[in-house]
């Protein structure tokens, strides 16, 4: 059993583990190349906090398959959150590092899960706010559907529809100690 946000949680099934974590990046990464017809004007930018592992992963493998390397940013969204008010009166807000110009350059989030769109919409408006990208495109490691705003991934992992009762966690070794996907119900 796992506490989140003060409700226990039961583990229902374990959707990828860690190899089936890595072909999906290692596809999405593939999917990015081949959208994109090469590695020209591609920049990568990781929302904080599991998608910045995710990022750096695709990368790599962008880097193994096609000998370039992408440059990789990290993006907070807080203060772009529209339910700023109902998470915490002092959010915290850590860094967002893109150490480089998103003028157009074709630009590629990545988020472990994407469920209602707000967090993919916050992360756009954070990307406006550093240039204007010739495009953005989404890639999520698991669509769960339960979209509240018309957003949709431009690359996924896995699709896994789940009901309102159920939480997925994308466990990532730098954070958690193990790379996995895990479904819980609440």
């Amino acid at each position: 059993m796992v506490i989140c946000y003060n409700n226990p949680m039961e583990l229902k099934a374990r959707i990828m583990d860690e190899n089936d974590v890595y072909r999906a990046l290692k596809r999405i990464a593939h999917q990015i190349v081949e959208n994109n017809k090469g590695c020209e004007g591609l920049v990568i930018l990781g929302i904080r906090r599991r998608g910045v592992p995710l990022a750096q992963s695709i990368a790599a493998y962008i880097r193994e398959n096609e000998g370039e390397v992408i440059p990789v940013g990290i993006l907070d969204i807080t203060l772009y959150r529209d339910d700023l008010t109902h998470i915490s009166e002092e959010p915290v807000v850590n860094k967002t590092d893109v150490p480089f110009d998103v003028t157009g350059k074709q630009v590629i989030l990545v988020d472990d899960v994407l469920f209602t769109g707000r967090t993919a919409r916050a992360a756009m408006d954070a990307v406006m706010k550093l240039g204007r990208a010739a495009t953005i495109k989404l890639a999520a490691l698991i669509d769960r559907g339960h979209r509240e705003l018309p957003i949709k991934a431009d690359f996924i992992g896995k699709n896994v529809p789940t009901s309102r009762r159920e939480v997925i966690a994308v466990k990532v070794q730098s954070i958690d100690a193990v790379t996995c996907v895990d479904l819980y119900e609440l």
